[in-house]
């Protein structure tokens, strides 16, 4: 199971980007691309189990699992809207998603420091 779910957000994690830079050029199966790949991303995301001891990474985690929430969100307005509303939710997710995979592991390792 723990080898799964890597690969599964990488494979996720690449039809994210390519169904979003296609998306642009008009392919009408860019969207599908886009949702498949937000689903799985936000599946390996909410799996990915983590020893959560302190508030902090807590924290950190509710906001990972609102940047996977905003990918699938983003898939939604890319169906339902003709606009580029997208983008805004795009733009969050991409920004929470960036935030904790930085702050995650920096907590981690100085709660391991810590004791």
């Amino acid at each position: 199971m723990k080898s799964i779910i890597p690969a599964l957000f990488i494979v996720g994690a690449l039809l994210v980007v390519i169904g979003a830079a296609v998306y642009i050029t008009g392919w009408p199966l860019a969207p599908y691309l886009y949702t498949i790949g937000a689903g799985m991303t936000a599946l390996a995301q909410i799996n990915t189990p983590l020893e959560i001891t302190s508030p902090t990474l807590k924290r950190l985690r509710r906001q990972q699992i609102f940047g996977a929430l905003f990918l699938v969100l983003t898939a939604l307005l890319m169906f339902f809207t003709h606009g580029n509303e997208w983008i805004v939710a795009l733009t969050i997710a991409a920004v929470l998603e960036l935030y904790t995979a930085f702050r995650i592991p920096q907590e981690t390792e100085k709660m391991k420091k810590k004791g």
